[in-house]
């Protein structure tokens, strides 16, 4: 019978030390399923407030496919040169579509729109003037609109150039300081998790520090010691990650109602999303890395401080 390579011999011991450790674990299944919960909790925060800011990005990036650039016409343009401006606009690459407003079609609007019909009969001059309304090509970042409003209002045809977006350039300032944020709280609860389970492990080491001792009387190396617990971080960072992805779905599952409802109050066909099956994957293996981390360091410092007697 040929002898099982290096190679096959280390891959077997750490799978039966991996599925030895789940057994451990699951001799308390109480305080395993708590630890869990405590994870998945402190995981699924920084995961569900990096959701929200995502909606709210997409959000944001859907209503600037609304915004449009309002140039005012001097009075001395003519309509046929208002009409061949709009057309020579719509041909740069920025420009999604253009449209021309006389001043008598901008003169019915307001009066149909306003309401003083009456009053405005007494005018002797019509006061509004030609606008081309210019709406910029889809994904066009902030700077590009911008510089294009810029651009345009320096027309010698151009009296005033109008591009309210006040309001959006706010919305993404609090949009940049929520991922700022998201990342600070995930910094500071990562460290809580580690914490969480470097203290498990380290109550786990003392109920089998006679265990260790015998191990290490007989020239147990410490590698050897250390491996049950490295994996039992594995399970726990493991089932908490899976836990925080879950708990993430579940409360994207429950505001999803809600946030379509808003959104039809405002017209919109806009529906919340959740974790992505990447990111789902990889909140998990955050998790998993954190446990690592955590019985690691855990066990070093314990071993390091049980002798055998």
């Amino acid at each position: 019978m040929e002898r099982p390579s290096w190679l096959a011999r280390i891959g077997h011991e750490h799978l039966r030390v991996l599925f030895f450790s789940l057994g451990k674990i699951g001799q308390a299944p109480l305080a395993a399923a708590l630890t869990a919960l405590v994870i998945g909790i402190a995981l699924a925060l920084p995961a569900g407030l990096y959701v929200a800011t995502r909606n709210l990005s997409s959000v944001g990036y859907s209503w600037q496919a609304n915004l449009q650039i309002s140039l005012f016409l001097k009075d001395s343009v003519s309509p046929e040169r208002g009409q061949a401006l709009a057309r020579e606009m719509g041909s740069d690459k920025i420009v999604g579509k253009t449209h021309y407003i006389s001043r008598e079609q901008s003169l019915k609007d307001f009066r149909k729109q306003s309401g003083f019909g009456d009053a405005l009969d007494i005018l002797e001059n019509n006061p509004l003037p030609a606008v081309i309304v210019v709406t910029p090509s889809a994904g066009q970042t902030q700077a590009d609109v911008s510089q294009l409003a810029d651009r345009l209002a320096k027309l010698p045809e151009v009296d005033i150039a109008k591009l309210d977006r006040q309001w959006l350039e706010r919305l993404y300032a609090l949009l940049a300081i929520a991922e700022r944020s998201v990342g600070i709280l995930a910094l500071l609860l990562g460290l809580a998790v580690m914490v969480i389970i470097g203290n498990t492990i380290r109550l786990d080491i003392e109920s089998r520090r006679d265990e260790i001792e015998v191990m290490k009387l007989i020239g147990a190396p410490d590698s050897f010691i250390r491996r049950p617990f490295l994996y039992a971080g594995f399970w726990f960072g493991l089932g908490g990650g899976l836990l925080a992805w879950a708990l993430v779905a579940a409360g994207t599952h429950v505001m999803a109602g809600p946030s379509a409802e808003l959104a039809s109050l405002y017209g919109s066909d806009f529906r919340l999303a959740g974790l992505a099956t990447a990111d789902g994957l990889a909140l998990s293996a955050a998790g998993v890395v954190l446990g690592w981390a955590a019985a690691f360091v855990t066990v070093s410092r314990r071993l390091a401080l049980i002798e055998p007697k």
